[in-house]
């Protein structure tokens, strides 16, 4: 076997690239394997000019070594910053890096903008994330001025954070500072009239939006907002201050009833696409502090703006509870080149609206209905005749059934298909076997309270190979163990499974998951990166030797219910540093910029490969924290003996009949 000297010497004759390019392909903890075999791999790995590492929480001490070297090379660095603070700017900062993404900031203070001006001055893309959100002082104006000036190459920026402290610092002023090549803005809350001040430098304190000029922000293409309430007067100084916007996403919520001056009307939608660019448009009231619409437009509304929107690619309109069939119609009759449209509580959304589909040239690829109780299996029947539809999103929509899986079982692209709280059955989802289920990558039918635990093997009979990678099985009421056990028999290598809220789960259902193989060259659970159990009533303290190391290896993501015992959820959390435990029932891997009606989904246009396994990965997750992983198996046999101690033999005899229905999985 050759030695560390013998290898580093033969790898000295191979091209610096073709290393860098191999290693580039490994993810950061197999990256810190493969440096410390030989010197060749550790010059390389100092030199990789990306570095991201958003699966796991980094602290100091596992980012220091990491980042430490002086890497002249570097040109993309993404991060969770969740464990790190102020002390980590340094490191993070690289003046050679042209993108940079820093997710949940929420421990720096306005220092981390102001120090990226000064540092990282050849940035082309940066994305912020809960910037000083549990700091006192915030973020002050002279910090994202500082961050303006000096990154005078962004191209791209992303604040999602709340930065109405802002708010009458002559944001017309201090945005003119930013990069003349700046072509996208994307903020995660802002109040409307500082949307207005930021792009409106000629309008006066009693000047009518009418007679607004163009923006000092004259390059926007793209331009993504989250609001307090969306009004006449804030998309009237969009459309015509941005004169090259092509992409234009507002969202809202508002925190009571919008009056007539502080809302959108029907004025304000013909004002959208003045200069003809805009490609994808996105208009949503969210409901997240009270149910509310946009009640002053009507299909008139749309029908003025369908007239400037021929050439509309996507449309997202959430909450326009007054428009009906005919103002959906026209969008669909007007805009030639659309694919993807997505309707968020259209109420007023009938069959009628995909009634003719067929005869217009549209070729939809991404259709969104959610909250659409109007529709029924019909709707979905004349929908279908879109044979390119690659996502399927009829979340909420009570009137579909069986008859509707029927139609959609024909769609030979589909990869994602959300069918959260339909009345569809058991004998509904075998229809999708022969068809569907041979590309989709993920599958949500939560809340669907008439399915059983047959309804798995309806989806999974083995007679078709299957590529579902998200499976989503929260919240139905007869999904017990036996199914879990159908479910792991199938040996289908999910990369997420979801079993909230389901009171019939318990123990069984985490040993079969636990004693899984999806193939014979896999280690036990090897798939799994997200497990969410939360609130599942059978769960208790012997599910959690199952969720300890070697059993899921790659997990990332556990959901579980704190007050089963928050000492084994303490101890589990310690054993596995770089899991993330959720026990209060936050929904796994959302972040808390995303719309609250759960409305988003990845577009798939190029699919993850999910049944890529990296071999150095393995090795380093089988042999990391053995010392931890003995306190973690201390602390719960203490816990476990008390429990058995207490409740005897009736314990001992349902944990025997666990393990052996979890080894006939195997």
């Amino acid at each position: 076997m050759a030695t560390g000297e013998t290898l580093a010497k033969s790898l000295d004759h191979l091209p610096p690239e073709l290393l860098a390019t191999i290693m580039a392909k490994l993810d950061v903890a197999s990256i810190c394997s493969v440096a410390s075999t030989c010197t060749a791999f550790r010059a390389c790995a100092s030199q990789l000019p990306t570095f991201h590492l958003l699966d796991i929480a980094p602290s100091m001490d596992l980012l220091r070594p990491l980042l430490g070297p002086p890497n002249p090379y570097m040109r993309s660095l993404k991060v969770d910053c969740d464990r790190l603070n102020d002390s980590a700017i340094e490191l993070l900062l690289r003046p050679p890096a042209h993108e940079l993404c820093l997710h949940n900031c929420a421990d720096f203070s306005g220092k981390l903008l102001s120090e990226v001006g000064r540092r990282c001055r050849n940035l082309r893309s940066l994305c912020l994330g809960s910037v000083a959100e549990n700091r006192v002082r915030g973020i002050h104006i002279s910090d994202l001025e500082e961050l303006l000036i000096g990154c005078t190459q962004l191209e791209a920026l992303i604040l999602m954070f709340d930065v109405s402290p802002f708010l009458g610092h002559d944001l017309a002023r201090v945005w003119a500072l930013a990069s003349k090549k700046l072509t996208s803005i994307e903020i995660g809350y802002i109040p409307s009239v500082a949307v207005t001040e930021m792009l409106s430098p000629n309008l006066g304190p009693h000047q009518s939006p009418i007679h607004i000029q163009p923006s000092m922000l004259l390059s926007i293409q793209k331009l993504c907002l989250s609001v307090d309430c969306i009004t006449d007067a804030m998309v009237s100084t969009i459309s015509k201050g941005l004169v090259s916007l092509t992409h234009l996403d507002l969202r809202d919520a508002p925190h009571s009833e919008p009056g007539i001056a502080q809302d959108l009307t029907n004025f304000g939608l013909q004002q959208i696409n003045q200069y003809g660019r805009l490609k994808h448009l996105s208009l949503v009231r969210r409901q997240e502090f009270l149910i509310t619409y946009f009640r002053r437009v009507n299909d008139l509304g749309v029908l003025l703006m369908a007239d400037n929107c021929t050439n509309m690619e996507s449309i997202y309109l959430g909450g326009f509870c007054r428009v009906t069939d005919t103002g959906f119609k026209t969008i669909l009759h007007s805009c030639s080149r659309l694919y993807k449209l997505r309707v968020f509580q259209g109420t007023q959304l009938t069959d009628l609206v995909f009634h003719d589909i067929s005869a217009t040239s549209l070729t939809l690829t991404h259709v969104s209905l959610i909250f659409c109780n109007r529709l029924t299996n019909l709707a979905v029947r004349n929908l279908v005749s879109n044979k390119d539809l690659r996502v399927l999103d009829l979340r909420n929509c009570k009137n579909l059934g069986d008859k509707a899986l029927q139609a959609i079982g024909i769609l030979p692209q589909l990869k994602i298909l959300l069918l959260d709280n339909t009345d569809i059955t058991d004998v509904g989802l075998s229809y999708l076997r022969q068809g569907v289920m041979c590309s989709l990558v993920t599958l949500s039918i939560r809340g669907c309270r008439r399915l059983t635990d047959k309804c798995i093997s309806a989806l999974f009979d083995g007679s078709c190979k299957t590529e579902l990678r998200e499976l989503d099985l929260s919240d139905i009421p007869n999904l017990s163990d036996k199914g879990v056990l159908l479910l792991a028999r199938s040996r289908v290598p999910f990369s997420e499974l979801r079993m909230r809220c389901c009171p019939l789960i318990g123990d069984t259902a985490v040993m079969a998951l636990a004693s899984m193989q999806v193939n014979e060259d896999r280690w036990y659970g090897s798939s799994l990166k997200l497990l969410d159990l939360f609130d599942c009533g059978g769960i208790t303290q012997l599910a959690f030797r199952w969720l300890k190391k070697p059993y899921f290896p790659r997990l990332r993501w556990l959901g579980v219910t704190g007050c089963v015992n928050r000492n084994l959820v303490d101890a589990l959390a310690r054993s596995k540093p770089f899991l993330h435990v959720e026990c209060d029932g936050e929904e796994l891997g959302a972040d808390q910029w995303d719309c609250s009606d759960g409305s988003y989904v990845h577009d798939y246009d190029e699919v993850h490969d999910y049944d890529e396994v990296d071999e150095l990965e393995q090795w380093l997750l089988e042999g990391e924290g053995e010392h931890v992983d003995e306190e973690m198996g201390d602390e719960v046999d203490e816990l476990e003996q008390g429990l058995l101690e207490g409740e005897g033999e009736h314990v001992d005899e349902v944990m025997g009949d666990a393990e052996n229905n979890a080894e006939l999985v195997i």
